[in-house]
């Protein structure tokens, strides 16, 4: 469960937070408060490896100037919110225009976030609900909700909860959709068309290399 302290934090007073925490816990900023996020389960990790694998080897075939940031911290813009991605895709190009990267490892600018990633554990609700609506309003072309425990309600996964991946992304209208997957769907990413990958191959972490 997460657990937030008692006060209300500027972005900045949270970035000064980070600099004298334990490098093992990491916490998160929503609105003000600072929020302890829980332990990662294994199952969790190996998902965060694997997709980090598949997409490195994407980048590089169809030569994107496009890296994994370990530690980046993503601000939306006028709000005192800070968060730390599972998968934090980066348009290495278009750095350059982040004023805080060199230094802080911050990026804001969505040409700079092609792609992002949460694997959903017991906060789910952030991710379905909180950092969707930031994403959302930060103009983040494309993001992942990896939902391999179908934790989240059936409202948002539907009534048989299954595992499920939900893809955002904005429509020709402007207005950003999920499209889900499961099983043996095959993954429609609008970043990356030619990914070949199966829901059920990343909640296995594991791809099928059968002929």
């Amino acid at each position: 469960m997460t657990q937030a302290l008692q006060k209300l934090f500027t972005f900045d007073e949270f970035v000064d937070f980070l600099k004298v925490q334990n490098e093992n816990i990491c916490y998160e900023l929503y609105d003000g408060d600072i929020i302890e996020m829980p332990q990662p389960k294994g199952k969790h990790e190996e998902i965060i490896a694997f997709l980090a694998a598949i997409l490195g080897y994407e980048f590089v075939r169809i030569k994107l100037k496009y890296g994994i940031s370990n530690k980046g911290l993503l601000k939306p813009e006028n709000k005192q919110s800070g968060y730390f991605p599972d998968i934090l895709v980066l348009n290495l190009s278009n750095l350059v225009h982040e004023p805080r990267w060199q230094e802080e490892s911050i990026v804001s600018n969505p040409e700079s976030i092609p792609l992002v990633i949460e694997v959903v554990s017991t906060n789910w609700r952030d991710d379905y609900l909180k950092k969707l609506a930031d994403y959302d309003e930060m103009g983040i072309r494309e993001y992942w909700i990896v939902d391999y425990g179908a934790f989240a309600n059936k409202s948002l996964i539907g009534e048989d909860k299954q595992p499920t991946i939900t893809i955002y992304s904005f429509n020709d209208e402007g207005e950003y959709q999920g499209k889900q997957f499961r099983g043996n769907n095959r993954i429609e990413s609008p970043t990356f068309p030619e990914l070949n990958l199966t829901a059920e191959e990343i909640f296995a972490a594991q791809m099928n290399l059968s002929p």
